[in-house]
């Protein structure tokens, strides 16, 4: 039997809800695969900060290097600032294992109402990459004056040909993987930014040659959030900054019908580290504690980590699982309004899977 050495970081708020929840697909689909996985838990995150100061200690990265994946509940907490939750723990894990591509699917589930009008099941299917590791995300700056009355923040996004190629050709190949649309659309600002934007275009369209056969867009980034509501269904994989994409895949998770359904990957492709593997919904003190968080999106994460970990029938069983419960529209936590807890509908995922 095939074992998985998986590192898990529930970390705060429904995180620590969800993820228990996907352990126990995980260790059921193993079972049916004759796969299974140790887990080792480690509890960083708020609650680390609040005794020690720090949301994970200083040899972080080292427990986590021998992993096969990386599996993070939330990361936040309202009494902790989110730059400080954000770069303590979930930026140095993506940069120290280079996890360039975070790859955000966006598929509108048969039996889950959108927000936009005469918008069925299957009618929204595409995925948003993003590039991971530099861009505006790349906390190079700093204070002068700082607390004074003239103080000066200076905040430097970095863009490199490298980065900007290899999360393009990422895009491309899965496009080409995909075999749907076979079109990629890039998002930049370039009329506004001349010259961090004007490089992305300029590499985008140099990896595009490459691949003649897969359609190409370029679109700015306040119109891609326009089509993102007005043709969704004319999107396949969508690439584009570390800002950009961040705010657009909530958006792709929004018109789906809820965060709860968001699944997404913090992948190095080269398999050199371990990836991440992470729900979008965040840590959501609002629900915390309450029992009715969705577990979807945690569930759908573990099947992309199977995924990445080239179990690929076991991956398509879970996403099938989920499917089935959405469509019977039973068993839903009130995000999609319903009144089950997180636990009845994991059981119903359970369920299905046999």
């Amino acid at each position: 039997m095939k074992t998985f050495t998986i590192a898990v970081i529930a970390g705060d708020g429904v995180g620590t809800e969800v993820i228990p929840q996907g352990k126990r697909v995980l260790e059921a689909i193993g079972r049916k695969h004759n796969v299974s996985f140790a887990f080792q838990d480690f509890d960083w995150g708020a609650g680390h900060f609040a005794r020690w100061g720090r949301m994970m200690p200083a040899g972080a990265i080292d427990l986590l290097q021998p992993c096969d994946a990386i599996y993070l509940g939330a990361v936040g907490h309202p009494q902790i600032p989110d730059h400080t939750t954000l770069n303590g723990l979930l930026l140095p894990i993506r940069r120290s294992f280079d996890q360039y591509a975070n790859v955000r699917p966006a598929y509108l589930y048969p039996g889950v109402p959108s927000p936009l009008a005469n918008r069925k099941g299957g009618d929204i299917d595409f995925v948003v990459v993003r590039e991971n590791t530099e861009g505006e995300y790349a906390q190079v700056g700093g204070f002068v004056y700082q607390h004074q009355p003239e103080e000066i923040a200076i905040q430097t996004s970095v863009f490199t040909r490298r980065g900007i190629e290899r999360v393009v050709r990422f895009a491309f190949e899965l496009a080409v993987k995909r075999n749907k649309k076979k079109r990629v659309t890039s998002i930049t600002k370039s009329n506004a930014q001349g010259y961090s934007m004007v490089l992305w275009d300029r590499t985008f369209q140099d990896v595009a040659a490459n691949y003649p056969d897969v359609e190409t867009e370029s679109l700015l980034v306040d119109a891609a959030a326009m089509n993102f509501v007005r043709r969704p269904e004319s999107f396949d994989v969508v690439v584009g900054s570390n800002l950009f994409c961040d705010i657009l895949s909530d958006l792709s998770a929004a018109i789906i019908g809820s965060m709860g359904l968001a699944a997404s990957a913090n992948l190095d492709p080269e398999r050199r580290y371990p990836s991440m593997f992470e729900p979008v919904h965040g840590s959501a003190p609002d629900i915390a504690g309450k029992g009715i968080v969705n577990p979807l999106a945690s569930i759908l994460t573990a099947a992309m980590m199977l995924e990445h970990l080239e179990m690929t029938e076991a991956a398509r069983e879970i996403e099938g699982a989920v499917a089935a419960v959405l469509a019977e529209t039973k068993a839903r936590t009130p995000d999609l309004g319903g009144n089950s807890t997180t636990q009845e509908v994991t059981d119903a995922v359970l369920e299905k899977l046999g």
